[in-house]
């Protein structure tokens, strides 16, 4: 049985995937060269439309919203990892109670858009008399929904220790929880550390959702700016090149990492990327 999600294509797959790749970036060209002659028709590619972008307030708001951008993500990305890592020593457990709800908790959440979560913080609960602060109320739904994507990730690098490492901590009189604690998860962080980069560029991108409850991040500042200067497509454009460069150095970061792990964290690392 293949331990990946896929075989390795053959020469004529090989073949078959170049030629879809040239066409899909001929196809992708071709748009974009459309795009662009429609901008230029309508007057879209003036300089005096894009003139404002070269002057440090424009910048100045739009940075101050990536960084409130970064501030959710990171804040985020740190309370999804610890109870994603709870989660995940759950779903190992031997013990059935524990084992279940885990189970449970990842399998729902993971089939739940993050979307709906914001929601339910935002107009749900307040009912109920829980009205989070503006900040809270984006970290919260995507602390929930990416919990159980880092879940998944801990799981399959916990799982892929080898058993023997376990049985030998065990043997010379460690506890199970110190053997997961001191020889199985510091191993297991290693190997997956590209899956959980690549899941934090995904955890980044949903922090747009603040546009929904008001909050100041990247994708809002550029709402409020277009609202101000009447650019709209143009401060949309700089908006989606912030993001671009963001999340391709995040990708790039991730690639590097992959690399220089071992071919089994290589295998490994696929078998995750549904995670």
């Amino acid at each position: 049985m293949s331990t990946v999600l896929f075989d390795e294509p053959g020469p004529k797959a090989r073949r078959r995937i170049r030629v879809a790749t040239v066409l899909g970036t001929l196809a992708a060209l071709a748009l974009a060269a459309l795009a662009v002659r429609q901008f230029a028709a309508n007057g879209q590619l003036d300089a005096a439309r894009w003139q404002p972008y070269a002057t440090w307030p424009m910048w100045r708001y739009l940075l101050d919203g990536l960084w409130s951008t970064f501030l959710a993500a990171v804040v985020s990305a740190a309370l999804s990892m610890a109870l994603g890592l709870l989660l995940a020593l759950g779903r190992v457990s031997p013990r059935a109670w524990v084992r279940g709800p885990a189970a449970t908790y990842v399998e729902v959440v993971r089939t739940i858009p993050a979307l709906l979560l914001v929601y339910v913080v935002l107009f749900a609960l307040p009912r109920y008399g829980l009205d989070l602060p503006l900040f809270w109320k984006l970290v919260v739904p995507l602390t929930v929904s990416n919990a159980a994507a880092y879940a998944e990730i801990f799981r399959a690098g916990v799982n892929s220790i080898e058993r023997g490492q376990t049985e030998a901590g065990l043997a010379v009189g460690l506890t199970r929880l110190q053997t997961m604690r001191l020889i199985v998860l510091p191993q297991a962080a290693r190997r997956v550390l590209p899956s959980l980069v690549s899941q934090s560029v995904g955890l980044l991108k949903d922090t747009s959702l603040g546009f929904v409850v008001s909050y100041g991040e990247l994708l809002y500042s550029g709402k409020v700016l277009a609202a101000y200067n009447g650019l709209l497509i143009q401060t949309y454009l700089v908006v989606a090149l912030i993001y671009l460069v963001v999340n391709m150095s995040l990708s790039k970061l991730a690639r590097t990492l992959e690399a220089r792990q071992p071919a089994s964290s290589v295998t490994l690392r696929r078998r995750t990327a549904r995670a």
